[in-house]
């Protein structure tokens, strides 16, 4: 379906047109499209939102997470400086008689990517899921000590 027939000619739109002509035509390869790998994972992660915050002695990344377990969300560093917060939210089974009006709520994978500063201190790090809020804290490594003076002695010779 061409959107520019309905007038819908902004780059927004042209750009949803592309992603769609690439997922209906998986068998025309191209170099400058996109995997289906790429497509997934960006809306996995334009759907995971988050707040970031920074103390004097850490990093606080925030992200709600309502209705999952322990066991649905992974906390990893990659690469050693990048955060990856990843899970996926699975649909409740239907029950005999029962079937969905209306589903609203986002099901299937979630993902989301930082990169770390480099005062990071990747082996302290704590992640708490609490009333469907992960909290994910990554602890600051202390600032290195100034160099102090070097002094020395003058001999006599």
């Amino acid at each position: 379906m061409d959107l520019r027939i309905m007038g819908l000619d902004s780059p927004l739109f042209s750009t949803l047109q592309h992603m769609m002509d690439v997922t209906e035509h998986d068998s025309d390869k191209s170099f400058n499209a996109p995997t289906r790998t790429y497509v997934r994972d960006a809306k996995a992660m334009a759907a995971t939102p988050a707040d970031v915050k920074e103390h004097p002695n850490s990093y606080v990344f925030i992200i709600d997470m309502p209705g999952l377990k322990s066991g649905d969300i992974k906390v990893q560093v990659e690469d050693d400086n990048v955060l990856l917060i990843s899970g996926e939210r699975k649909r409740d089974e239907e029950k005999e008689g029962a079937k969905y009006v209306r589903m609203e709520r986002r099901v299937g994978k979630f993902m989301r990517k930082f990169v770390l500063p480099e005062n990071a201190n990747t082996n302290a790090i704590s992640a708490i899921c609490q009333d469907g809020v992960l909290t994910v804290t990554v602890e600051k490594m202390p600032p290195p000590e100034p160099k102090k003076p070097k002094t020395i002695e003058v001999k006599i010779a």
